[in-house]
């Protein structure tokens, strides 16, 4: 099996992985905070790490002072992204949240050349540009406190961006664990305060599995998205997150009864044909 076709198999497990994640954040309800569900998603994630990390040649600690330095920094970014995703999940449809947080890769492009100075090509501009007219047609901005939920879970993909052009950046320094590692622990301790004082609820039995599903789910979508951009290109790889939009929008069908409305369904349409279309270029730039 070549390095290619692992990075594409793992990154449709990270697709899975996050669409089962937000269905599951969706089902614990509204009266867990979102403070609370990413507690439990951390917790469970570096607990689920620790005992696999364990005999194995990986440090838990990193390398060096240089990638601890840009793991904090991604880190932050991570959980940044993952509030306001969460956030979104509990006041949109499932396929919308995850389609404004898979605007991502988009964000990558611009980070990437910006931080990593890798090449910006002009025949990129346009595809930026429809892919913002698509996220418009998603949020349908209304300027009332009803665009929130949207506008959160499209600052959430700046975020996740950020995040990831980290994990590429560091890819060669660190092993994907630690990566993951870090970010779950770093993120268990910076909710903790707010959870605290937000309140914490106590769940009951059906949440209480709902949320160590999250974790579970989440661990499984970090891992091997980290593992995907060890073995591939972004490039090569990462048109195969827009999966999670088409499994999520399964997911919310069936346990919601959610139909994207007309315009999110032209703009989800405008995002992914944009992303496909990118891809197809990548590919045979690289041929």
């Amino acid at each position: 099996m070549n390095d290619r076709l692992k990075g594409t198999i793992c990154m449709c497990l990270s697709a899975l992985g996050m669409a089962l994640m937000g269905s599951t954040v969706k089902l614990v309800g509204t009266d867990i905070s979102t403070f609370e569900k990413l507690f439990f998603r951390n917790i469970i994630g570096t607990m689920i790490l620790l005992f696999t990390m364990r005999g194995k040649d990986i440090k838990f600690f990193g390398n060096s002072n240089k990638g601890r330095l840009f793991m904090l920094f991604r880190s932050i970014a991570g959980l940044s992204g993952a509030i306001l995703y969460f956030y979104s999940i509990n006041y949109l449809y499932l396929a919308d949240s995850a389609l404004l947080n898979k605007l991502s890769p988009f964000f990558v492009t611009l980070f990437a050349t910006l931080f990593l100075k890798e090449k910006f090509e002009k025949r990129q501009i346009p595809i930026l540009i429809l892919v913002l007219i698509g996220a418009l047609l998603v949020i349908k901005p209304k300027f009332s406190f009803a665009i929130i939920p949207a506008l959160a879970g499209f600052t959430s993909a700046i975020f996740a961006g950020g995040a990831y052009t980290l994990v590429r950046y560091l890819r060669n320094f660190e092993k994907p664990e630690t990566l993951v590692l870090w970010f779950s622990a770093i993120s268990a301790i910076g909710v903790t305060i707010p959870m605290i004082l937000q309140g914490f609820v106590i769940p009951n039995r059906i949440q209480l599995l709902y949320l160590i599903l999250t974790g579970v789910f989440a661990t499984l979508g970090q891992v091997s998205l980290a593992y995907a951009y060890k073995f591939a290109l972004a490039s090569e790889v990462s048109i195969y997150q827009y999966l999670s939009i088409i499994f999520s929008a399964i997911i919310g069908f069936f346990l919601w009864n959610e139909i994207p409305d007309f315009y999110s369904l032209i703009g989800g349409s405008i995002i992914i044909g944009v992303a496909i279309f990118n891809y197809y270029l990548s590919t045979r730039k690289s041929i």
